[in-house]
């Protein structure tokens, strides 16, 4: 008789997430650029800020102590990646959220908004914000369903942007 492992077993692994390193600068700018060459396809602009980052600027981000810089790896492969830059007055932003095209809707990017939402609550943040386009229906309901809401919206990049934000108080 073949006894099957419990299921917790086999999903054990299936997730990581962890700060990276200098020597995950070429992942994150892979997932960076899919993830955003996506976005600048839903949002339909013409450009966007985040498609023009270098190595050099993701490196600072890294080495930025007032940032947070998380990748995910699904089965040991690089899926996923965010920053997030804590303020002193106890607000933070969140940038640079992508997960992989041939990755999403399978439970990632709502880890990895776990996982940045348990850091600011243990940095005490208050509120956390971040940009979105707000015509990409997707990613707002994405979002909503992580507890953010809508608390303005701009043309300032030349496209409807919405700035979400979520309380932790």
């Amino acid at each position: 008789m073949i006894m099957a492992l419990p299921l917790h077993v086999y999903y054990q692994n299936l997730f990581q997430i962890r700060p990276a390193t200098e020597e995950d600068i070429p992942d994150i700018m892979k997932i960076t650029r899919e993830a955003f060459m996506k976005y600048k396809e839903l949002a339909d602009i013409e450009h966007i800020d985040a498609l023009d980052e270098t190595y050099d600027d993701v490196k600072r981000d890294i080495d930025n102590e007032k940032k947070i810089v998380l990748l995910a790896l699904s089965d040991g492969e690089p899926v996923g990646s965010v920053r997030v830059e804590v303020f002193p007055d106890g607000t933070a932003e969140l940038t640079r959220f992508g997960v992989k095209v041939t990755s999403q809707n399978n439970g990632i990017g709502k880890s990895i908004m776990n996982l940045v939402d348990r850091l600011m609550i243990k940095r005490n943040v208050k509120r956390i914000h971040l940009y979105t386009g707000a015509k990409i229906t997707s990613l707002i309901r994405f979002y909503y369903g992580r507890g953010f809401y809508i608390d303005s919206t701009d043309k300032s990049r030349g496209y409807i942007r919405a700035k979400l934000v979520k309380d932790y108080e």
